[in-house]
């Protein structure tokens, strides 16, 4: 008996996921929230800094892809319970490190051991839902990173005020764990996974049964652009995660308290936007306009009005506050690509291949974490240490980039051809 798709225990799934990612997206964005009490005491140049807030990623792509290949063959509940602990025991030693070596070496196994959560996450979630109605459940639990970074924005420099900034890393651990004693109790397998990805074109019906050559899949050019897409997207939110609160502190004058609001309105206003647009998509999908147009169309003028917002904001003759409003707004539109991209590949890849598929993908995108923080620091020495001047040229360079791409994308994104073309050259 065909398994059906069960909406309350799906989106109370989903619930969990979204307090999984929350955590997660702390993790990530503490270290920016405290930079200025870090590198005052550890005596960190913007370099230095950036380089610890890079490492976050060195591994982040290895592990990814590895978790991907694991989450083929393993229940994807027992692999987020592993992370969610590994992630919990590992700041420990963040709080009570006293050397850049040591915090550098900390933050590289976190990152090794968030790598693969976004893929899996997702993963887990299409378990639970139909093609047609992911777009909106996968946007929604990803607003735990949204969350996650509002709570953070606030609690942290709250936190760092009266206990100082290493205490920041012990909540996080019990955070943790927490999770994980939850997830242990409630947490489950989705059933809805199908025997066989399909396509309907023009009354016919494109069935992938059987596996296709990783380099078949992962060269075909929708994928491609989806990862071309996302690797500019993720470059946004590596700088705003690392190098947004000390811009808003140091480059734009606010006090730290101050930063941090700012911070997290910011964040806040992505929220609604993120998930009005997904809503928008699926209600497109359920009412049969093809994925080209939905997902492929629909997200690349998402990413060409983000990219220009970036644009603008780093030549524009703005004040302070405006300055910020068009950040806020750009980064408002570019996450659609975290739900709509890891859509079209999982329409793309069969089930059998679809966690390693998610990953890889995932995985390869998330390079610009390690890209991103060190060249703004770069820039920054380059700019005789004037934050203001390194970032806004960090965000110029991003914001091009995804104008550039999503016209691409508008030209080269095709689930259903990509579809129809791989379904010819299956393998065994």
């Amino acid at each position: 008996m065909q398994p059906t798709y069960q909406p309350g225990r799906a989106w109370f799934m989903a619930a969990m996921l979204f307090l999984l990612v929350a955590i997660n997206f702390i993790d990530k964005v503490v270290l920016g929230l405290v930079a200025t009490p870090l590198m005052e005491e550890l005596g960190l140049s913007p370099a230095q800094y950036g380089l610890l807030a890079g490492s976050f990623f060195f591994l982040f792509a290895v592990t990814g892809v590895a978790g991907g290949f694991l989450a083929n063959r393993w229940p994807t509940r027992w692999l987020l319970l592993g992370m969610a602990v590994l992630w919990a025991v590992v700041q420990l030693p963040i709080a009570f490190g006293s050397s850049l070596a040591a915090l550098i070496a900390c933050r590289v196994l976190l990152g090794a051991g968030e790598g693969p959560a976004q893929p899996i996450a997702i993963h887990a979630c299409y378990k639970w839902f139909p093609d047609a109605r992911r777009n909106l459940p996968v946007s929604v639990f990803q607003q735990g990173g949204v969350f996650g970074m509002v709570v953070a924005g606030i609690a942290v420099p709250w936190i760092d005020a009266q206990w100082g900034w290493r205490t920041n890393f012990i909540v996080l651990a019990v955070l943790g764990l927490a999770w994980a004693v939850l997830w242990l109790a409630v947490g489950r397998e989705g059933p809805l996974d199908a025997h066989a990805t399909k396509l309907a074109s023009g009354g016919d019906t494109v069935s992938i049964a059987k596996r296709i050559r990783y380099r078949t899949l992962l060269t075909d050019r929708t994928v491609v652009c989806i990862i071309a897409l996302h690797f500019a997207a993720f470059l946004t939110l590596a700088l705003v995660l690392t190098w947004l609160p000390p811009y808003l502190n140091q480059g734009l004058g606010f006090a730290p308290k101050r930063a941090g609001q700012l911070f997290a309105a910011v964040l806040v206003v992505s929220a609604p936007v993120s998930l009005v647009l997904s809503a928008w998509s699926q209600r497109m999908m359920t009412r049969g306009v093809p994925s080209r147009i939905a997902r492929g169309a629909f997200v690349c003028g998402c990413l060409a009005v983000g990219g220009a917002l970036l644009v603008a904001a780093a030549v524009g003759d703005f004040g302070s506050l405006t300055k910020v409003v068009l950040i806020a707004l750009a980064i408002s539109t570019t996450p659609i690509i975290y739900s709509l991209g890891p859509a079209m590949v999982a329409q793309i890849a069969p089930p059998a291949q679809r966690g390693a598929a998610l990953a890889i993908e995932y995985s390869v995108a998330w390079i610009a974490g390690i890209v991103a923080p060190p060249v703004v620091g770069w820039l920054i020495r380059g700019a005789h240490d004037n934050v203001a001047v390194g970032f806004e040229q960090g965000l110029l360079l991003t914001g091009a980039l995804l104008v550039v791409l999503a016209l691409g994308g508008l030209v080269v994104l095709n689930p259903e051809r990509s579809l129809e073309r791989l379904a010819r050259r299956l393998t065994v």
